[in-house]
């Protein structure tokens, strides 16, 4: 079964065609990053104005690549939620327009669902459940208990801001741009110290997750360091520790707790260098195989959306 799934819930455009939901055909992303630079944040007109124009395009480009035509294929997938208002009425409308002159079943996906499912794609042995999510991006930090595809139980999730809107506002903070999560994984490789110490609220008793005090911590540090003495690898280096081990601590938690021996990452931080290294190295520790996308599917991508449309479309 090839399904063509449709992905716009930020800033990203994307179109995929992806086979029996885990061989990826096709996987086009078209984003209007650079749109938003001077910002430091998604402006969300901006964005949606830019997927009006992209949508098409994406779409016809996705077929070509997956060599498909229209009549291929089988069924249509489109996020519905969560997102952007403006950026999902495109995807969805263009979907439902798409579906109604094709007379193909549109079946609407839950992106953050998508985001754990991008680890079954393309894999030789995909992961066997039931496993613990973790979704860890710019918008979202939850933890979830799959029993299966279809059964998804949120176990914790960030009380205040995500991870990755922390990473965006401490980049901000040290003048290194957005989006902050490359820029801070990059300079922290050479500010390894163990002199300055960020908290994280640690939440006790619960899988729950908490950030605004570490970036509130991180600008009081910055404020009140005289310029000449402000090393900012050295900042981003230990705010990146204090995020990624808390991160950590949680989802191994989470995985003793239900008795599971699979992890699975999703989500635009799940790029970032420094958790997939300690993240494999702990869980090996202690028994859990952990899974995450490859880099392009760490990104908002309609393969995901795809692939896991496909699992909803087995249970009808």
């Amino acid at each position: 079964m090839n399904v063509l799934g449709i992905e716009t819930s930020c800033d990203e455009t994307s179109a995929a065609v992806v086979k029996n939901g885990k061989t990826v055909l096709s996987n086009i992303v078209l984003s209007s990053l650079r749109d938003h630079q001077k910002f430091g944040g998604i402006i969300p007109e901006i964005a949606s104005r830019r997927q009006i124009e992209l949508i098409n395009t994406v779409v016809k480009q996705s077929l070509s690549v997956a060599k498909c035509k229209l009549s291929s294929i089988d069924a249509l997938a489109v996020t519905t939620h969560p997102g952007l208002i403006g950026s999902l009425l495109v995807g969805i409308s263009f979907s439902r327009g798409l579906s109604h002159v094709l007379q193909k079943i549109l079946v609407e996906v839950n992106h953050i669902k998508a985001h754990i499912y991008a680890n079954f794609l393309d894999q030789p042995q995909p992961p066997r459940l039931p496993a613990i999510g973790l979704v860890v991006s710019g918008g979202h930090t939850a933890l979830y208990y799959l029993k299966n595809h279809l059964d998804y139980k949120i176990i914790g999730q960030t009380q205040d801001d995500a991870a990755g809107e922390a990473f965006d506002k401490v980049a901000l903070i040290l003048g290194l741009g957005y989006p902050g999560g490359p820029a801070i994984d990059r300079i922290a490789k050479s500010g390894q110290n163990q002199k300055i110490k960020f908290p994280v609220a640690e939440l006790k008793n619960s899988f729950n997750f908490s950030f605004s005090g570490i970036k509130t911590s991180v600008l009081y540090y910055t404020r009140q360091c005289p310029p000449k003495d402000l090393n900012k690898a050295k900042v981003a280096y230990s705010f990146q520790k204090s995020v990624v081990d808390i991160l950590i601590k949680k989802s191994l938690a989470a995985c003793q707790s239900y008795k599971v021996k699979t992890l699975l990452i999703g989500g635009g931080v799940a790029a970032n260098s420094e958790l997939r290294a300690e993240l494999l190295k702990q869980a090996a520790a202690q028994g859990i195989t952990v899974y995450f996308p490859a880099l392009p599917l760490c990104l908002d991508n309609a393969a995901m959306i795809a692939g896991y449309a496909y699992q909803l479309i087995k249970k009808k």
